[in-house]
């Protein structure tokens, strides 16, 4: 049975949300030393333009290493979505790997963000969803997830917005210490997972290995992956460290394909593609430095990732199709930041350039292709402090980019041979905040974000030439109120985008164009509470309008975007060896995936799914119970045709585990 909430009823995790606002209106108004008598909240390294700070970025919000372990993310994309209240869309595949959407993109959300580990971009050229599952949850130190336009900083594809893993950098401390993890569940689950981090000196040394195998919940649907990161790190104290770090990572997948309305309500866990399987292969090597003289501090990456995805279909119809696309990915990014004080003012200046080269070969029946693009950037940013009682800060900044795409394909109809094309783009913002009264900060950023078509888009267009850039003006306002004890933000926002990049499926049998004027536009609201100092409470409300805002289509929906999603979470640590965390969340219906015109009788249903973990602690053990859909709700996220085109989400899963620390 589908579980739909009232088509506006919201349900309790967004009482919880807004409850979480109340709670932190009246912390504001609290005397800050008792707050902070009652609590102690530990101070948080993180990267603030491209820098590490310790200033949060103007509307940013931070997932620590504590809460990725406390509510039993086994993945860091699990974290991003039940931690950060990021919306999810099911993987195709069966991995973990969802489909992360900011600020409402549909399918296209993860063109329009930006995923980076270490400063190092992971996109790809192509439609594909970033793949973050390669990236051992155990090395994990923070992430950091900014919304809204951010292309002077990171360039293409920002609009929505950038997630920023961190991984640990050095072991902090002489000697060695690591974990071993162990977990098995419902569907044939199995996790293993090790890491280990050894200190000696200036030196600091960390490796971690996982094997992760499940059949998930569908038929032909098994999954399995086996990964390595390892790292070594020398830091010259008080002038800088340097480091080298190796990432590779094995997939295998069967791929159980879509299913219509019918199908599903009738069997979901069925397949209708018994022998079609795929393989992700990839390898990252990535060298960074860090050094300081003076006032001035010096930064870069120096990464390379090469990639293989192998697909096969069989089709009763059109027999066997295979294909194998190879990629990889060259990234220099030297930067430049300068801090000065200025009577009471303090003034920091980051300037630097990003150099990427993406080339793939494709071998296919039905491919032959060969792309390559070149990426050539230069920003800076300038951010102003002052007025101490108040926190004002004011910030600046532009972006010039530079793109060369190449490509040909002596297979495509028509055949393509040495299509050469150059586009340049230009992004500004202007940022501020300022403390209006004690533990309460109003902020504000405008500017201008991008992106352009990747080499699949283009390949399959509805124009003669490459498709125009996609370019969007974007405003937000936001308010935060109180400590960390207790704390709510609010914001509210608007992108109008010009001659968004999207598959229009009402051109002929479907194509890549440059849609009419669109827009998104909402509000989202965070909060936090801790109290009785063993439980913490918190959500996330995002609300959106997608909509085409001219042209026949002018007020109608975009597709496959829910206008509402809330996440609550409850965590409990009593400082006794145990803990307990609940999460809940509900999605609201949506359009599905080919319904432009918004004709379709019926929406995607909304859903709501709860999980839970419960911990114990003997002394370097800890033992685990999990569950995940504990309701069992029958749901999908992903359809892409009307009563069609259905990937059915996973079932309730029960899981144990066991965790040795040394």
């Amino acid at each position: 049975m589908i579980f739909a909430a009232a088509p506006r009823r919201a349900p309790l995790a967004l009482a919880c949300a807004v409850a979480l606002s109340a709670l932190a209106t009246q912390a504001a108004a609290q005397d800050s030393v008792q707050e902070t008598a009652q609590h102690t909240i530990p101070s948080v390294l993180i990267t603030g333009p491209r820098f590490p700070a310790q200033a949060t970025p103007i509307g940013a919000s931070v997932i620590t290493a504590e809460q990725i372990r406390s509510a039993g993310a086994l993945d860091v994309n699990a974290a991003i979505r039940k931690i950060g209240g990021v919306f999810g869309r099911q993987s195709l595949d069966g991995s973990p790997d969802f489909g992360l959407d900011l600020r409402g993109f549909g399918t296209n959300s993860a063109q329009n963000t930006v995923v980076l580990v270490d400063g190092v971009r992971l996109n790809e050229n192509e439609l594909a969803h970033t793949v973050l599952s390669t990236i051992p949850v155990d090395t994990v130190e923070r992430i950091e997830i900014t919304r809204g336009g951010s292309s002077v900083l990171y360039g293409d594809g920002a609009t929505g917005g950038v997630i920023n893993i961190v991984t640990r950098r050095g072991a902090g401390k002489d000697g060695t210490s690591g974990s071993l993890f162990v977990e098995a569940g419902r569907f044939d689950h199995r996790d293993l997972r090790a890491s280990v981090t050894h200190g000696a000196g200036p030196w600091s040394f960390d490796a971690a290995v996982s094997d992760r195998r499940t059949d998930n919940y569908r038929d032909n649907n098994r999954y399995e992956q086996t990964s390595f990161s390892g790292g070594v790190q020398f830091a010259y104290a008080p002038n800088g460290r340097a480091g080298l770090r190796f990432e590779s990572a094995r997939s295998d997948s069967r791929l159980p394909g879509s299913l219509t309305e019918a199908q599903f309500l009738a069997i979901p866990t069925q397949s209708n593609t018994p022998d079609d399987f795929g393989s992700l292969d990839t390898d990252r090597l990535t060298a960074f430095v860090e050094h300081r003289v003076g006032a001035f501090e010096l930064a870069a990456e120096l990464s390379h990732r090469e990639r293989e995805v192998a697909s096969t279909y069989v089709s009763p119809f059109f027999g066997t199709s295979a294909s194998i696309y190879e990629s990889e990915q060259t990234q220099f990014s030297p930067r430049l930041r300068h801090t000065v004080d200025l009577g009471g003012k303090r003034n920091e200046f980051v300037t630097g350039i990003d150099l990427i080269r993406w080339e793939r070969d494709v071998s296919a029946d039905f491919s032959a292709g060969a792309a390559r693009q070149d990426a050539t950037a230069f920003y800076l940013r300038d951010e102003l402090r002052w007025n101490a009682p108040h926190n004002a800060r004011l910030a600046v900044g532009a972006r010039h980019e530079r793109f060369e795409k190449d490509y040909s394909d002596p297979l495509a109809f028509p055949p393509v041979v040495g299509e050469h094309r150059r586009q340049s783009l230009n992004a500004w913002t202007v940022e501020g905040s300022i403390d209006v009264m004690p533990r309460v900060t109003v902020f504000a950023k405008a500017g201008r974000s991008y992106r352009i078509a990747n080499i699949d888009e283009n390949a399959y267009r509805s124009t003669l030439d490459v498709l125009e850039p996609q370019t969007s003006r974007d405003l937000e306002l936001g308010v935060s109120a109180g400590t960390e004890a207790r704390k709510a933000t609010a914001r509210v926002f608007r992108h109008r985008l010009t001659d968004e990049i999207f598959f229009d499926p009402t051109i002929g049998f479907g194509a890549n164009t440059n849609l009419d004027p669109t827009r998104r536009q909402g509000v989202e609201l965070e909060g936090q509470a801790i109290f009785a100092k063993a439980w913490r409470l918190t959500g996330a409300w995002q609300y959106v309008q997608a909509e085409f805002r001219d042209g026949p289509n002018a007020g109608r929906e975009m597709v496959l975007v829910p206008r509402h999603v809330v996440t609550a979470r409850l965590a409990w640590t009593p400082g006794d060896g145990q803990s307990a965390d609940i999460g809940a969340h509900w999605v609201d219906s949506q359009r599905y995936g080919n319904d432009f015109t918004n004709g379709c009788s019926t929406r995607m249903p909304s859903f709501t799914t709860i999980d839970a973990r419960y911990a114990r602690r003997f002394g370097p053990w800890e033992v685990a119970v999990s569950g995940l859909n504990l309701a069992d709700r029958q749901y999908y996220s992903q359809a892409y045709s009307c009563r069609a085109g259905i990937y059915p989400s996973d079932g309730r899963q029960l899981k144990l585990s066991l965790r040795f620390d040394f």
